[in-house]
């Protein structure tokens, strides 16, 4: 567990902030990003409750958010999974977005980029690469994240930006899940420069083009071997404590 993490908890726990369903989404969803939680992990209720000391009711508004955000599997009378999906999904999803963000980075080079909205990629590509530099991988993902997200909110057809934007978490959770474990980072160094050259230029062809390459890379880091794994939901989420 990183320290920085842990000491975010025990402020909010200092500050006497009472810990709701946003903040144990926030939570999971880091330590799923992290690889601290595999595929299939078991989430019951009543353990998440004991671990960030909250009912089962806020537990439950919290697993509900994280299902609809395809971080967990959430069934009735079954207890909540990390998502773990098959070969053929990942594939399929990492297709899709292939498809939708090659056609909105396309649309919105053909279309032209603010010079201000440029300038907001741009800085988040230098804080990308810095953050990869010093080795800190969460906030690599962080900044990686703000420019897919970026180009969603940009989108020209805002059916496709809303599209991109849901596959852009699905396919960061698959890529959380299925990195390979002695890879320790999915920084594809020049990749988002490429495409922000490209959309400054008007080029849609690059633009997409840059796009279909990025995601592809992506998608050949995965390793979509079965992993099982016992795990200590304490021993992840220590530090938390009830307000």
């Amino acid at each position: 567990m990183s320290q920085s993490w842990r000491e975010g908890v025990e402020a909010v726990v200092r500050a006497g902030e009472r810990i709701g369903d946003r903040h144990i989404v926030e939570q999971v969803r880091l330590a799923v990003l992290s690889q601290r939680l595999p595929p299939g992990t078991r989430l019951p209720e009543v353990a998440l409750g004991e671990v960030f000391g909250v009912s089962r009711s806020v537990v439950r508004r919290a697993l509900a958010r994280l299902a609809a955000d395809h971080v967990i599997d959430q069934r009735p009378n079954q207890v909540a999974r990390v998502r773990a999906p098959s070969v053929e999904e990942t594939r399929e999803t990492f297709a899709a977005r292939r498809l939708v963000e090659g056609e909105v980075a396309a649309l919105l080079a053909g279309r032209g980029i603010e010079s201000r909205e440029l300038v907001a990629l741009e800085a988040e590509a230098r804080a990308e690469a810095e953050a990869h530099g010093r080795g800190d991988e969460p906030a690599r993902i962080a900044h990686s994240l703000a420019i897919h997200h970026r180009l969603a909110a940009l989108s020209p057809n805002r059916v496709l930006g809303a599209m991109l934007t849901d596959l852009v978490m699905r396919t960061s959770i698959v890529i959380a899940l299925y990195k390979r474990p002695t890879l320790p980072s999915c920084y594809l160094e020049g990749d988002h420069p490429r495409l922000l050259a490209a959309l400054g230029e008007g080029d849609a062809a690059g633009a997409r083009e840059a796009v279909v390459g990025h995601l592809a890379s992506l998608e050949e880091l995965l390793d979509l071997g079965h992993r099982e794994e016992e795990i200590d939901l304490r021993a992840i989420f220590s530090g938390v404590a009830t307000s």
